[in-house]
């Protein structure tokens, strides 16, 4: 394979990043996560058992879910253990149309990483003034 052909196919995988998902909608990002809700179409049972359905193992068990916007797209996230197996698999499902949009593998490592970066980005609890 020549020098172009090379150097294309290790371009083309970073120009479709993560945030190319495809999904139904993309809210404005200064939208409140008040409003989240009502932009739905899917309610969230029905997401939860796509996501379910998409697992081939024996008693997945959704650890975490939530809709939350992700990548620019408003999605149902759900993290699921697998008895067995290290880490969590993390399936966003489109809260439009109920179509998986993401399914990956998380190490305990990346869960971490994850958490931590949550965290930071949600404001933090003040501790009380204390009066003397």
């Amino acid at each position: 394979m020549d020098r172009l052909g090379m150097l294309v196919l290790l371009l083309v995988p970073l120009s479709v990043s993560a945030a190319a998902l495809p999904c139904s909608i993309r809210p404005a990002p200064d939208t409140p996560a008040s409003a989240l809700p009502g932009l739905v179409t899917v309610s969230p049972a029905d997401a939860q058992h796509a996501a379910l359905a998409r697992i081939k193992a024996p008693a997945p068990q959704v650890a975490h879910g939530a809709l939350e916007i992700e990548h620019g797209c408003l999605v149902y996230s759900f993290d699921i253990r697998l008895a067995g197996k290290r880490g969590m698999e993390e399936i966003l499902v489109d809260a439009g149309t109920g179509t998986i949009v993401s399914h990956t593998h998380e190490s305990p490592q990346q869960e971490a990483a994850e958490r931590a970066k949550d965290k930071g980005a949600s404001p933090k609890p003040q501790p009380p003034s204390r009066s003397r």
